[in-house]
């Protein structure tokens, strides 16, 4: 709030390594994310991490593969239903290539002022373990990181809690009084059983955000879903996080009766929603379809975008392949 009052327009900044298909969480999650603070009176800035991508051997390693993804995912923001007015993209090579006294004596003054031990805790933030086996430019990722938040001059830090320690770092190392303000959103949960977040890896384990409305509909019909259970249940967690916000809480839930007809529940508030799934009045067989319609509507302009536009029909198609292509030689 105190930030609120004193900048009319503050800076946020999340940054993101292109690494293959976009899921719901980096799409629409993040639209909702976007749109929040920019109706706040945010500028945000999309920090396109390609560099970043490259140290995490990303798409191979191949820098040019990896600047295409990045473009492919500026597309899908476009058409996800996030408003751009105060949006801006920068390319991590391109601007530190333009500055880089100022880019590299922040990393060098970072990396002087922290241990090993440190810096190898925040490794965790590209989805390394600290005692993992990692090449030497790995460790360079999280002074970089760091060194970004001041270089972009940030105000607030708005990235997933799995970025908390570098956001941490940041922190501790600015000597600045007034401190950049940590945003952390939730890590959606994979589809499966016992999946703490999605994985790219595993296609079933998340919707992305150009699947087709049946690949939709089977992911959801399989997602994990106890009855009457909510803590580590998926589908609960995607309603949370994902169709509650982007339909600004009205949910639609066909419910089956005992005459097998059905009767329409508006939901206004997740916290009937979670009322009636624990009390086994709202049962997984009618949240799951009610879930998938609810996805695929906010997916079909995504899907149209990239049907219709030829270039990012191209960097899709460009993208698939060559994911098939690593998939391959794996």
């Amino acid at each position: 709030m105190n930030l609120l009052k004193k900048k009319q327009l503050f800076n946020c900044y999340d940054g993101f390594e292109p690494s293959g298909r976009m899921h719901i969480a980096q799409g629409i999650m993040k639209a909702i994310n976007v749109n929040k603070i920019t109706k706040a009176g945010g500028v945000f800035t999309f920090w396109v991490a390609d560099w970043f991508a490259l140290l995490n051997n990303k798409m191979g390693g191949d820098l040019h593969k990896i600047q295409v993804v990045g473009r492919y995912f500026v597309e899908v923001w476009k058409a996800a239903g996030m408003d751009l007015s105060n949006v801006r993209f920068l390319w991590a090579s391109k601007e530190i290539n333009s500055r880089p006294d100022e880019y590299w004596s922040r990393v060098m003054d970072i990396s002087r002022t922290n241990n090993i031990t440190r810096i190898k805790k925040c490794c965790t933030i590209m989805g390394r373990g600290e005692g993992d086996d990692m090449p030497s430019s790995q460790m360079l990722y999280p002074c970089m990181q760091c060194a970004d938040v001041f270089f972009l001059k940030a105000d607030v830090c708005q990235l997933g809690l799995d970025q908390r320690k570098v956001n941490m770092l940041a922190r501790d190392y600015c000597t600045d009084p007034v401190k950049p303000v940590i945003l952390s959103h939730h890590m959606l949960m994979g589809l499966k059983q016992g999946q703490a977040k999605m994985s790219k890896s595993d296609p079933d384990s998340a919707i992305f955000m150009e699947d087709s409305a049946k690949d939709v509909e089977r992911k959801i019909s399989k997602g994990f879903c106890p009855e009457g259970v909510v803590t580590e249940n998926p589908i609960i967690d995607y309603v949370k996080y994902v169709v509650m916000p982007a339909f600004e809480n009205r949910f639609v839930v066909p419910l089956r009766q005992e005459d097998k007809t059905y009767v329409d529940k508006l939901y206004t508030s997740y916290a009937d929603i979670e009322a009636d799934f624990k009390s086994g009045a709202l049962h997984p067989s009618d949240l799951k379809p009610a879930v998938a319609k609810a996805i695929n509507k906010l997916l079909q302009p995504v899907r149209d975008h990239f049907t219709n536009d030829p270039y990012a029909r191209n960097l899709l198609e460009t993208i698939k392949r060559w994911q098939a292509e690593l998939t391959s030689l794996r």
